[in-house]
């Protein structure tokens, strides 16, 4: 029985590890993962922090405004990625540039829970103090 959970974990875990990879590549992104009913919730008291109950939501409010605001997009750079069961932990990173060109630089925490390769279920964790002064200091643009 301990086979098929450690062979889930392997396959969630590259998962995940590649879409990073892609993001820091420049070739794609970790929420390419997400299911169409994924709930994102980002703890924590950033202008930011709530629980988006699908993954439109969660695109809409949350990471397109932030890349509306980014001259140099964020590239992460894993420090540890962990697996255990359905859930993967990634440890990471993120530097960007804002379009004020001052640089954006957080540490971030997510909880991954997987079901059939695709996130279902996410938690994020990162200093809101950085986020917060980002997202009010600098204006979306839209391309």
């Amino acid at each position: 029985m301990a086979q098929p959970v450690q062979d889930t974990q392997a396959r969630n875990k590259a998962a995940v590890a590649a879409k990073f990879k892609a993001w820091a590549d420049g070739t794609g992104s970790p929420f390419e993962l997400l299911a169409d009913d994924a709930s994102w919730t980002i703890v924590g008291n950033s202008v930011a922090s709530r629980t988006y109950p699908d993954r439109e939501s969660f695109m809409r409010e949350v990471i397109r405004p932030f890349n509306a605001r980014m001259k140099v997009g964020l590239k992460p750079t894993i420090r540890n990625i962990y697996a255990d069961g359905d859930t993967v932990i990634v440890f990471f990173d993120g530097n960007g540039v804002a379009r004020d060109d001052k640089p954006y630089v957080n540490t971030y925490a997510w909880f991954l829970d997987m079901r059939d390769g695709r996130v279902v279920k996410a938690h994020a964790f990162y200093d809101s103090v950085e986020f917060n002064d980002f997202w009010a200091r600098v204006n979306p643009v839209d391309d």
